[in-house]
Formats: structure tokens, sequence, C-alpha cells
């Protein structure tokens, strides 16, 4: 079972590692409320703020499409990118980092910057040192907020969840919170270990955020359509079950293997399309459990 779990992790791995065909990728720009306009390609969602002050944006997707998101951009706007923050320093959405510092003041947690500094793994996939110019040049270790386009928007670290260095943006007037890849709409959540992340981390995350949310709000996700409030609460409450099913797994004596062999996940079998499958999350949250980091 072993060497299956590792067989999956490997496919997963070389999916990353395959370029797709950037050239057929087509940038959606959907207007979300406000100020705020979504836009989806290949990668991580992006979010950007328009307004006389120029463009506020989140997350940046892969270098390739750095171009095309440019255009798009300049569709909403003529104002230049004045500040771009990293959710995280995965490569699907700090990949455009560089092309964006033209213009832009780069900002993330200094988890962010520390990690984008040495490379690292995600899955098996090695990610190389970023380049200096893709390197956010202003970090905290809280929160930071910038004062533009009418509005106040709050970068606000939280607790390690999907890595140690999340997050989550808050467009308080136009009333849209991004995510970051501490919420996912397209499958399992995803847990990087390696980059600091955590299964109980990313419930006590969703914990903190949640209460600050206005119950309207419109919530963009990491990954996936856009979201409401309730979808945020229905995830939470999943990924709080997953654990609590795995931890009782564990408590009882059973394997990592026994696990994956009763399909203890099988009520969330609508998420087993995504990233992350669901022996994969087996395994990766029993790790959690029991504080062990790498693969």
């Amino acid at each position: 079972m072993k060497r299956l779990l590792l067989a999956a992790a490997l496919v997963s791995a070389n999916a990353l590692a395959q370029q797709p065909d950037y050239s057929k990728v087509e940038i959606k720009a959907t207007h979300v409320a406000g100020t705020v306009w979504m836009l989806e390609g290949a990668g991580g969602n992006i979010a950007v703020s328009v307004g006389d002050d120029g463009i506020v944006m989140i997350d940046d997707q892969f270098a390739p499409l750095a171009p095309k998101i440019k255009a798009a951009l300049a569709k909403l706007s003529q104002k230049p990118v004045r500040f771009l923050v990293n959710t995280h320093w995965h490569f699907d959405h700090v990949g455009g980092n560089a092309a964006m510092a033209e213009t832009a003041a780069i900002l993330a947690h200094e988890n962010v910057r520390k990690r984008m500094l040495v490379g690292g793994e995600l899955m098996t996939f090695k990610i190389e040192p970023a380049e200096p110019r893709a390197l956010p040049i202003l970090t905290y270790q809280r929160d930071v907020t910038l004062w533009l386009n009418g509005e106040p928007v709050r970068a606000v670290h939280v607790p390690p969840g999907h890595t140690d260095g999340d997050t989550v943006v808050f467009f308080t007037k136009s009333n849209v919170v991004h995510m970051g890849d501490d919420l996912i709409a397209t499958g399992f959540p995803i847990i990087d270990l390696q980059s600091g992340g955590s299964a109980r981390g990313l419930v006590a995350a969703l914990d903190e955020v949640i209460p600050q949310i206005s119950p309207d709000a419109k919530v963009i996700p990491g990954h996936g359509p856009l979201q409401t409030v309730a979808d945020l609460k229905k995830f939470r409450n999943r990924v709080d079950e997953i654990i609590a099913l795995v931890q009782r797994g564990l408590a009882s004596g059973k394997t990592v293997e026994q696990m994956q062999k009763e399909k203890i996940l099988a009520p969330y079998e609508d998420w087993n399309g995504g990233f992350i499958k669901a022996d994969q999350l087996i395994d990766i949250v029993a790790r959690d459990l029991r504080g062990q980091r790498k693969n």
C-alpha cells in the first residue's frame, strides 16, 4: 500500500511538473462586488481591486501567463498594479511576481519570503529558489492594511493550515474575502506539511477567519468558483469531520493502510476529483496528527 500511495503522489507531482499549454489558457475576469474582480486562468484565483488609486492584486498564477494577465488587467483599468499580495509561496500563486514587480510592491508574510528564498518541495516536485525581483519586498508577521480605492484592504496572517505563510485578504468595503488555498472549492483540502501546513491548523485558521466575515460576503477560494460564507462553513466542518475520522482510526490502533482499505472518506467522494485524493489525505492527516512533517 505504501508503494501505491507513493505512486499516487508521484502521479500528482508529475501532473504539476508537466507544463500546460499556456497558449490555450484564457484569463476570465468576473466582477465580484464593489471594486473587486476575480481573474481565473491556470493556477490560483487572482483578486484585484480596481479604482482611481491603481490596482491592488492578490496572487498572480504562473509566470508564462503574465502577459495574458496584464492584458486582462488593462481591460479593467489603465492604472498600474501598485501592490501585490501573495497568499502563500506556491508557484501557481507567485509565478508572475517578477513580471508584476515592474510596477508593484510585493507583500507577503515573512515565511513566504523565507521559503521563496531557498525553494523546497510540493509533494515530490522541486520548487527552485525565486529570482530576487520576484521576492516580497515588504513582509509582516501578523497583518498589514493598504488604503486604496476608497477602502481598507487587510492582509491577515492566519494559523498554519495550507502552509505556514497563509494570508487571508479582506476587501472591507466591497465585502469580499480572498481565502487563498485555505479554501479549495475543487476537492479535498491541500495540506502542505513540508511547508509547515497542518490539518488541525487549517480548522483553527477558519475558526479565526469566519467570525470576521459578513454573512453576505463574497468569498474567493484559492481554486474553484466563487463561494459563499455558507460554503466556507461547510468546508470547515467537513475538514473537521475528516480529521476526527482519522483520529478515531489511529486511536483504535488502525494503520493508514487499513483506513485507506476501509475507505473511511467514502462519504466525501464528491471531493475526490481534485488534486488530492482520499488515500493521500488520510496519510497526510495521520502524519499531521502524529507530528510527522516529512513524506
